[in-house]
């Protein structure tokens, strides 16, 4: 079984800052897996992180028509973050170039369920659903391996997860 943590995030600000709190630990390869409705706070949250990794801000506009953006970090590591809402064939993640980036980029993609079974193994799966207010949000992470450290910090959110933890 994966270990697993849930989190309730109060607002949109809160959901920014765990964000922003998990990019500097992410290294190519590490694929997440945003899963959740339309509305869910997917794209707020990979836009968050991927700012966090930029070396100047930019747009980060979602990828819902073009499919795949992709970015490249302050540390001249690719970011590739896709929105798989409009696939209907996983084999289309192929034509994208998606299952090679899995192996040498940062990847967020949305709608992980398109996939099918392309998923790579080792991704964090973060799931996001409303929470108990209009602009609260739950989010589970689930992993394997060395994502296991992080879903156990993420246990005892917010204390160690703060930004002025890292501070």
């Amino acid at each position: 079984m994966q270990p697993t943590a849930r989190l309730i995030l109060r607002s949109p600000e809160e959901t920014a800052a765990l964000a922003r709190w998990l990019a500097p630990r992410l290294r190519p390869g590490d694929v997440l897996l945003l899963d959740g409705p339309i509305g869910a706070g997917k794209t707020h949250f990979a836009r968050a992180l991927i700012q966090a990794l930029l070396a100047t801000p930019e747009d980060v506009p979602s990828p819902t028509f073009t499919l795949v953006q992709s970015y490249e970090s302050a540390d001249g590591n690719a970011i590739w973050h896709a929105d798989l809402y409009r696939l209907t064939d996983p084999e289309e993640v192929i034509e994208l170039g998606l299952d090679e980036a899995f192996e040498t980029a940062i990847c967020l993609v949305e709608w992980p369920d398109r996939l099918g079974a392309l998923a790579p193994a080792g991704a964090l799966r973060i799931g996001f659903a409303a929470g108990p207010d209009d602009d609260a949000r739950e989010l589970s992470f689930a992993g394997e391996g060395p994502w296991q450290d992080l879903i156990a910090t993420l246990q005892l959110w917010p204390e160690p997860v703060s930004e002025a933890a890292d501070a």
